[in-house]
């Protein structure tokens, strides 16, 4: 790996480190402060993962891969690649859910290539429904498990270059080989503590 790749790489860890503190932060300011209602910190932390996102694509793997220093593969820590886009969001969501707080986020989809992120429950599959639909808005709602409570939405996972197109349109496992730019592949779905 050349020092630029290294360079570069260094700076999407620093990046994700840090969005994923500032999340954090906020999660647990809307569990312990009335003011700040669930539905703005779900819309905050989702922008936040949607610009680490694209930038890590644009900027990252796709430059990468078009000056031939890197590639991004779905084998990434066995080949010493890239993690392709979606598995830099998972894999970002488990760090995420490791800190000890309620707060989590995932990536999920109704045609999945790797069945673990098809939709867990009937609220995910309504929201993916929703959201395929009527993209521009999340699907949410507040749940109570016990004597806790926490908000969910899903929020639309759009298709934004074509490497995510082509990843999908080609792999052997999608049960979706049609996918165009823009297109709702699938959705974020983020949960936020709110407390007792």
């Amino acid at each position: 790996m050349s020092g630029k790749s290294f360079l570069w790489g260094a700076a999407v860890v620093v990046m994700a480190g840090l969005a994923s503190w500032w999340i954090l932060s906020v999660a647990k300011d809307a569990s312990t402060h009335a003011g700040v209602p669930p539905e703005t910190v779900a819309d905050y932390v989702h922008a936040v993962i949607e610009a680490d996102r694209t930038f890590y694509t644009i900027h990252v793997v796709e430059r990468m891969q078009k000056k031939g220093l890197m590639v991004a593969s779905e084998n990434w820590r066995v080949a010493n690649t890239l993690p392709l886009p979606a598995q830099f969001l998972m894999e970002s969501g488990d760090l995420a859910a490791k800190t000890g707080t309620k707060f989590r986020y995932r990536l999920i989809g109704l045609w999945p290539i790797n069945k673990q992120n098809g939709p867990a429950n009937d609220f995910e599959r309504a929201g993916l429904e929703d959201v395929r639909i009527s993209p521009e808005r999340p699907f949410t709602r507040t749940v109570a498990e016990g004597v806790d409570r926490s908000f969910q939405a899903v929020y639309a996972d759009r298709a934004v270059t074509q490497a995510c197109i082509g990843c999908h349109n080609a792999h052997p496992n999608s049960p979706k080989r049609d996918f165009k730019l823009n297109d709702v592949m699938g959705g974020i779905v983020i949960t936020i503590p709110l407390g007792r």
